[in-house]
């Protein structure tokens, strides 16, 4: 636990934070993956240095890494592909995603679930213009955490001017601004519950000096495609990113580890923690 209270930069004070330990899954699961999407929302550091990340934990009832601090995010909605309508708009986003399978209106529909649940989860309007697609993930056959299976688009958002985002006390019980080497801090301290996709995010993440060099360099380059391959390592269970031997792509496409082994109820690099921000 953390004692006293942390505080985000000195701007905002949170609740005492209460570790809930995920459990491994060993079931293969055979469904398709669900489409979703996920939302970095960011603003500038307190002191002016780095990005700060808005992070709810989940309510520990879900089904879905509960207890866990995550980016706000759902499911895509069938109503999610009737939002944008601008053709103009939706062809942007569509190359903007870069999957030519996708199609136009299922490309435009990620952009808008992205938008809608950071409504929902955080009460904060972000327009679906202003979305930066940060990453992409596919859940393997045998997840790591849970024992279902998305196809998740993660984008970025700067905060908008004046807007105060917060934690919607139904799917999300507590929510915090983190600092990104902060909420790795604090998940190795065993403070707070991360799933991986969140840690090589925010690992990542951890690298700029600003928001707008965040948004930029996103904005530059492909949402990267990430496959995490589950296996063990000595009966220990790990998750492989593309880069690392064990995986079946070979060229690496984010900074940080290429693998997460399972030690100390928790992922971490084979490394130690100052493998995060190895390049």
């Amino acid at each position: 636990m953390l004692d006293p209270p942390l505080f985000d930069g000195g701007r905002t004070r949170i609740t005492e934070m209460v570790p809930m330990a995920l459990e491994l899954n060993d079931e293969v699961v055979d469904t398709p993956p669900r489409d979703a999407a996920s939302v970095l929302l960011l603003r500038d550091a307190a002191n002016g240095v780095g990005v700060e990340i808005f992070m709810v934990r989940r309510h520990q009832r879900s089904d879905v890494l509960g207890g866990a601090y995550v980016f706000p995010g759902g499911k895509v909605d069938e109503a999610d592909s009737a939002v944008v309508r601008d053709a103009a708009l939706m062809e942007r986003m569509y190359q903007r995603l870069g999957e030519p399978d996708l199609g136009r209106e299922m490309a435009a529909a990620m952009f808008a679930a992205a938008a809608r649940e950071t409504v929902e989860e955080c009460h904060v309007t972000v327009a679906v213009a202003e979305l930066v697609p940060f990453t992409r993930w596919i859940t393997p056959r045998t997840p790591s955490l849970q024992r279902k299976r998305f196809d998740t688009r993660f984008f970025a958002a700067p905060l908008p001017d004046g807007a105060q985002a917060t934690h919607d006390n139904h799917e999300a019980v507590d929510s915090i601004w983190f600092a990104p080497r902060l909420a790795l801090e604090r998940y190795w301290a065993g403070d707070i519950d991360l799933a991986p996709p969140q840690i090589m995010s925010l690992a990542q993440l951890a690298r700029y000096r600003s928001l707008s060099d965040a948004l930029a360099d996103f904005d530059r380059r492909p949402p990267p495609l990430i496959e995490p391959a589950s296996m063990k390592i000595e009966e220990a269970r790990a998750v492989a990113y593309p880069g690392d031997p064990a995986h079946s792509r070979r060229d690496k496409v984010m900074p940080g580890p290429t693998r997460l082994v399972f030690r100390n109820k928790r992922f971490e690099p084979e490394g130690g923690f100052a493998a995060f921000f190895e390049e």
